[in-house]
Parts: C-alpha cells; structure tokens; sequence
C-alpha cells in the first residue's frame, strides 16, 4: 500500500506536468466570448495603488481575453491577500471593450489575539498576540510584529515589500527573531539524556527580482546564533556550546496558481540551496530543499492537487537542530504529531477536492466604530480525500520501505478570506490508528 502511494503520486506529478504544458487552456466557467481589449478602469482601490493590481494581470489592452482569462486574473488579484472581494466586468461602449476590476479593500490592522495548543499536550500552552500591519502604505507591504509567552516563548518582527524598486521589479522580506525553544531532536535527547531548552537568536534578508508574471529568483543572508546551556558535539557543531551560523543562500520560484489561499488550477516550485556556516568557527554544511506541487481541474467542481516534497542536508557535520522533521513543520496525515528526524526528509501528498458550498461573499452588520471591511468575507466549504506518504532518514543509512509513514482520509476545508484557512481532516495511517486534524490553512 505504501509502495502505491508513493508510485501513484510520483506518477501524478509527472503526468500532470505534461498536461499543464500541453493543455493550459481548461474553462473556469460558462461562456464563449472573445473579444480585444480596449481598456482597463480599476474602481474601489482607496488606498492600494493601481499599480499592484495591474501587475498581476496576464493580460494588458490590445490582448485577447475569455471567461477563462478572466475568471483566472480575479483569483490572482484576490490572492494579493487585501481585498475582500473582487470582480471583473466585461462590458462595451460604443464598440469599446472595458475590463472593469472592481474590489474592496480589507481593513489592515489585525490585532489577533491567540491561544496554542502545541504537541497536542495541554501542559504546552503558548499564548500571545500576533500584530499584522499590511497593505498600509498602498504597496502591499507587510510588517509584522509577534509575542508568544508561555510554552517555547519567541518574539518576531518582519517586514515585507514585494516592490522596493517597481522598475526592476525588485522585492525584500527581513525579519528579526528570539526564541527560547524546547530541543526537538530525540538524537540530541538521548544523547543528553533529558530535555533541554535552547536559545535561538538571529535575522535574515531575502532581497529577489520578480521575472515576469510568475518567476522570482533571490537571495537569502542570515545569522543566527544557537545557545545550549552545555556542550556535547552534535547538539553543537562549532566546538563550544554555543552556534553561530552565517547563511547564503539562493531561490527559484514559479508559481502560476490561481488562487494562493486554496489553488485549484496551476504549477507551483519552488527550490533553494543554502551555505551555512562558512567555514566560521569549523562549521560548515549545505541544505537543499525542492517543492513541487501541481494543481488542476478534473471537471467544472472536482479538482485534484499533488505535491512533491525534499529537504537534504550535506556537509561536514549537520547540528541536530537543522536537521529535517515531521511533525512540525511538516506534517503527514496520520502520523500528524509524530516526530521524524534525519538528514534527509522526502515527502508526497495527493487530494481531491469538491466543493459542498461554492464562493460565495457575505457582508454582516458591522459594529459601530468599527470599520466595515472586517465583516466582508469570502467564504467556501471544499470536502476531500487525501492520502500522504513520508520518509526521513539520516546521512549513510539505508533507505527503508518499511521506516515510510503513510495514511488516509478525508476532510473538509473552510474558507473565511482573505483572513483564515482552516481544515477538519479524519485521518487512518498504515497501522490502522485513527486521528483527528485541527489545521489552520491548507493542507498545500
């Protein structure tokens, strides 16, 4: 069975490319028109600059479009993340064909207040607020600034701004980080023989260029410093008890999905390759990871999605806390809370998805004083079939059929856009356990 799954979904991928490169042209909804754009007229934008709409279309005057253009230029607006609704609107007067992007602002400031749960243990309880400040200026950046208390406290501010020069198409993304973290790897707490807390400190930058409509290729800087309250060699690499890890690091991006909050249609990859260490105090390793995933429509509702998923690491020696895992990050179905580690980590999903109630878009009453933009919601409910496979394994072992975790479910999936993605999934893995999933986003 788990030989299937992964052949299955291997094959999936392969295919699908094939089919995204062979037939791109799959109609989102009724309609046949075709017809030359003469125009284009942005309305509602009060604060976001034309610009940022404009830059996501495929499609400019003097171009051809259809219901199927059309349909998928509405879902890269509205994946930009600060609209609440979005139409486009064909229309022609006086034999001038208009394109009409209607959309409505979301409001920018969400003080959110949260509550987690981590490890499925109540006695791991992290609390705190997250502070999001987007779209403020118009450009759609994004600053935000995070405190977390109790369980694995940790403080966060980034910043990010996909247009810093609009000529060039230049992006940036930093952010600065402290945490004080449980040990994560059972190698590391056998070999101490009890759990231990480390403190981790550092920042990084991203700064890319954006290649056209769906290519980004950048850079990544960082330094981060990994503090144990003691020294044992693989807990720490540089010789003392404390880490400290300089990283550069380059990206590739292609990403021509729909809508990012829930794709149907579309390729997404996306690969890096990171130095770190550089040789400063002895360390020295690489990590590459690789991120395929395919989406596309089966029919008008059914849609199928699969993923392909790497991450290796390689070089001198490889701390244990940059090793790759499950169980955090990410995840098989299934074996949701299972911790996995090695230097390797290979991962492969598949999903179906129908819709039990399409797009549809709610305004509720507002409270007064507040602004109104916080109750205009997009809201679906998808229901899904899903089966995921996974596999870490450490530098020289072999690679084991039998170490695969693998599982199978169904689910359903709320969306409340563009402010939350949440999923309830019923999981049995190869064992025959039974598991119930609390997510918040999309499974990929």
């Amino acid at each position: 069975m788990i030989i299937k799954i992964l052949l299955a979904s291997l094959i999936f991928i392969i295919l699908s490319i094939q089919l995204f490169a062979q037939n791109n042209d799959t109609t989102f909804y009724a309609g046949k028109y075709s017809f030359k754009v003469d125009s284009i007229v942005i309305k509602g934008n009060e604060k976001t600059d034309e610009f940022i709409i404009l830059n996501e279309l495929t499609f400019h005057t003097g171009d051809e479009v259809n219901s199927r253009i059309l349909n998928y230029n509405r879902e890269r607006v509205y994946s930009l993340g600060i609209f609440t609704h979005v139409e486009v609107i064909p229309f022609s007067i006086n034999s001038v064909n208009i394109i009409e992007i209607e959309v409505k602002e979301s409001w920018y400031i969400f003080p959110i207040p949260f509550l987690t749960l981590k490890e499925n243990d109540w006695k791991k309880l992290s609390y705190g607020i997250d502070l999001f400040i987007q779209n403020y200026r118009g450009n759609n950046e994004k600053l935000r600034l995070h405190a977390a208390f109790g369980y694995d406290p940790n403080y966060l501010i980034s910043y990010a701004n996909p247009y810093i020069s609009r000529d060039n198409n230049i992006f940036l993304n930093a952010n600065v980080s402290y945490s004080k973290i449980k040990n994560k790897s059972d190698i590391a707490r056998t070999l101490y023989g009890a759990d231990f807390d480390q403190k981790v400190s550092g920042a990084e930058i991203q700064v890319g260029k954006r290649l056209g409509l769906f290519q980004k290729l950048y850079v990544n800087l960082g330094y981060n410093v990994i503090e144990t309250p003691f020294y044992l060699n693989g807990i720490s690499v540089s010789g003392s008890r404390i880490d400290r890890i300089a990283t550069i690091g380059v990206g590739y991006i292609y990403d021509t999905r729909d809508l990012r909050q829930f794709p149907r249609d579309g390729l997404y990859f996306n690969t890096t390759f990171d130095l770190k260490g550089l040789h400063i105090d002895n360390i020295n390793y690489n990590v590459f990871t690789f991120d395929i995933r395919k989406y596309f429509k089966l029919t008008k509702d059914f849609s199928i999605k699969g993923r392909v998923k790497s991450r290796l690491t390689s070089g001198d020696e490889v701390p244990y806390h940059d090793f790759s895992y499950f169980g955090y990050g990410d995840r098989v179905r299934g074996y949701y809370y299972t911790k996995r580690e090695g230097n390797f980590l290979y991962l492969t999903s598949i999903e179906l998805d129908y819709p039990l109630i399409k797009d549809f878009n709610v305004n509720l009453k507002f409270i007064p004083l507040l602004p109104r933009a916080l109750f205009s919601y997009r809201i679906a409910i998808y229901a899904e079939l899903f089966a995921d496979a996974g596999l870490t394994k450490l530098k020289g072992e072999a690679t084991l059929i039998k170490k695969v975790d693998s599982a199978y479910g169904a689910g359903l999936t709320f969306l409340i856009l563009p402010y939350s993605v949440f999923r309830i999934e019923y999981a049995i893995n190869d064992l025959g356990r039974q598991q119930w999933i609390l997510g918040i986003g999309t499974s990929f």
